[in-house]
């Protein structure tokens, strides 16, 4: 009688916790790193053509202007509307995302991740590693 009575409390607990095992699994496999100037040369490269690979360029738009990494979409670190843009993006598709010397896109990739973002590496050195090393910009 008592095993019974155990079954049936241990069941629905069993069940329940399996549904509440499985709340947000987006975290569980997010990816938000810092990679090298080779690693962003690498992603961009495998990534050609791909809809769902987007590169972001955190800068103001003087500094856009001034050159960018073909393709880059620019989203101004410094605007008031900052945070909305990007939580307007598709958080299942995969972002590079870089600035002048790493430190904005250093903090866009802690707001990225905390927006719930599956997907975003940020380029350590910034475009002024990339044009250092001579690297193709748009201007």
């Amino acid at each position: 009688m008592m095993r019974v009575l155990l079954g049936f409390l241990i069941v629905p607990l069993a069940l329940l916790n399996g549904c509440f095992g499985q709340e947000d699994t987006n975290l569980d496999t997010q990816i938000i790193e810092d990679v090298t100037l080779e690693e962003a040369y690498a992603l961009i490269a495998d990534n050609l053509g791909n809809p769902n690979f987007v590169i972001i360029d955190v800068r103001t738009p003087e500094e856009y202007a001034s050159g960018y990494i073909e393709k880059a979409i620019n989203l101004d670190y410094y605007s008031e509307t900052f945070a909305d843009e990007l939580d307007k993006l598709d958080k299942d598709k995969a972002y590079l995302i870089y600035c002048r010397s790493a430190n904005r896109s250093g903090k866009a990739l802690d707001m990225m991740a905390e927006l719930g973002f599956a997907e975003v590496y940020n380029m350590l050195g910034g475009m002024v590693r990339w044009e250092a090393v001579g690297w193709p910009t748009v201007k």
